[in-house]
């Protein structure tokens, strides 16, 4: 059962949220330029490469999961490209012909929910987007990762100081409860959730606006066009990345039944590990528990750790696993979200049979999130654009790092990524520096826009009523 929120608890919430307060008055008056320049240095402080290896090593040390390369930190570089390329106050959007100008205001104070996974570029990408608008966060990190998220915010706050901002705008729970992220939820402005479902529905359940993401289960259809060596090494290095920890990574294998023996045969020269039915077995029963629920001990982690928890040896050179899989459901666990090396490979034979799988994948879980394509047949994306109940479709990319934005795609830049209504979220889109403001529409007189009844009724105008 639950405990409920102590009184020393509340205490710290209602101080934390009185010093954003604070924190925000005295930077009120800051101008786009001062902002931008507070964005840099925090993105710098974080993201400089002997900070972030340490953050990195510091995270894997902590929590056992990722990678130590500190690959992330594109992703505050690209956070903060988009960012300084937007204006975040007084007039940012004007649209003459409809008469609109829009203003742009923060948000106000903002609660952040950390996922282990992450424990250091989501915090630093929130603040950069935050202090854009002029908000303040309090941060609740995973009690499994704290230490690398409080060394994050420690660093940031830093910078500030440095350039005389008030450290305030950026606050982090040294502590963290569940009941305390709740309370904090519950009073601060607006809530960005990042991580697991039970995690979203708590932010939802706040009483206050909440942005949240949804599960993923990327799933990747290879048809015959599909250039076999960059389709592997791209699936290599998204299911590889920070050890599969991410939600974007490819998850599901749906190849064109031509193509399957190539593709498995340069999977594993890209250090693939395929393996046998018993070894499958003894995969499973690592990966999930007789729940069906995934195992802490193989999120994220290497593939020779995995392998050793489960109870055989794999070469030093592979590095991911794959899983031949002829079903699809709830009870065949490797054709849902895995969050780690391991992923799953169906073949099919035709265009309808691969749409008919992906809409399989999709209602066994990861509505709303993402999928993917190797394809050069036009055709074949656009039925596949079609039918996917998913946010976001990335063409022939790392979809790891495509979904969240590269710098090589037009998707914002996060570490954030909402799944719509399909994923029980507010929003489909990349949640970003639109979602970090609220925004006044000033309207102005035009002329008439009024079509005629026949314009807009059509064959109907006139004819009898229903």
């Amino acid at each position: 059962m639950a405990r409920t929120i102590t009184e020393e608890e509340k205490s710290v919430a209602s101080t934390l949220l009185a010093k954003a307060r604070a924190a925000m008055q005295e930077i009120e008056s800051y101008d786009q330029e001062r902002v931008d320049r507070l964005c840099r240095a925090v993105a710098w402080a974080t993201a400089n490469i002997e900070t972030a290896t340490k953050l990195a090593n510091m995270s894997v040390d902590e929590s056992g999961m990722g990678g130590r390369q500190p690959t992330r930190r594109a992703k505050v570089m690209g956070i903060l490209r988009d960012a300084l390329r937007q204006k975040s106050m007084g007039v940012i959007e004007e649209i003459p012909e409809k008469g609109i100008t829009k203003y742009g205001k923060p948000a106000g104070v903002v609660a952040a929910l950390i996922p282990v996974t992450s424990p250091y570029v989501t915090p630093a990408g929130m603040a950069i987007y935050a202090i854009k608008c002029k908000d303040a966060v309090i941060f609740c990190p995973h009690p499994a990762s704290k230490k690398t998220t409080n060394e994050t915010v420690r660093v940031m706050r830093a910078a500030l100081k440095k350039l005389g901002c008030p450290e305030d705008i950026l606050q982090c729970v040294e502590a963290p409860s569940i009941p305390l992220s709740q309370e904090i939820m519950s009073i601060c402005d607006v809530t960005m959730a990042t991580g697991g479902q039970a995690m979203v529905r708590s932010a939802y359940s706040s009483g206050k606006p909440a942005l949240g993401v949804g599960a993923g289960n990327a799933t990747m259809v290879f048809d015959e066009t599909a250039d076999i060596e960059i389709a592997a090494r791209n699936t290599r290095i998204s299911k590889t990345n920070d050890n599969g920890s991410g939600c974007s990574a490819d998850g599901n294998l749906i190849v064109e039944d031509s193509i399957y023996d190539a593709f498995l045969a340069q999977l594993q020269k890209e250090g693939g590990y395929l393996v046998n039915d018993a070894e499958k077995a003894l995969l499973q029963a690592a990966y999930w528990d007789a729940e069906g629920h995934r195992t802490p001990k193989t999120i994220a982690r290497s593939a020779d750790a995995v392998a050793k928890v489960a109870g055989f040896a794999i070469p030093e050179d592979k590095t991911f696993f794959i899983v031949p899989e002829e079903h699809i459901g709830k009870e065949y666990l490797f054709s849902t979200e895995k969050l780690g090396v391991v992923l799953s490979i169906i073949r099919y034979k035709g265009w309808p049979m691969a749409l008919d799988k992906v809409r399989q994948i999709f209602e066994t879980g990861g509505r709303g999130h993402s999928c993917g394509i190797y394809s050069w047949n036009d055709e074949h994306i656009h039925e596949l654009a079609l039918m996917a109940p998913v946010s976001r479709m990335m063409i022939r990319q790392v979809q790891s790092s495509s979904n969240a934005g590269t710098f090589t795609n037009g998707m914002p830049m996060t570490s954030s990524m909402g799944c719509g209504y399909w994923g029980g979220n507010s929003t489909n889109e990349n949640v970003s520096l639109k979602h970090y403001m609220n925004v006044t529409w000033v309207s102005r007189p035009i002329a008439e826009d009024r079509p005629s009844d026949e314009e807009l009724f059509g064959e109907f105008n006139n004819s009898e009523i229903f």
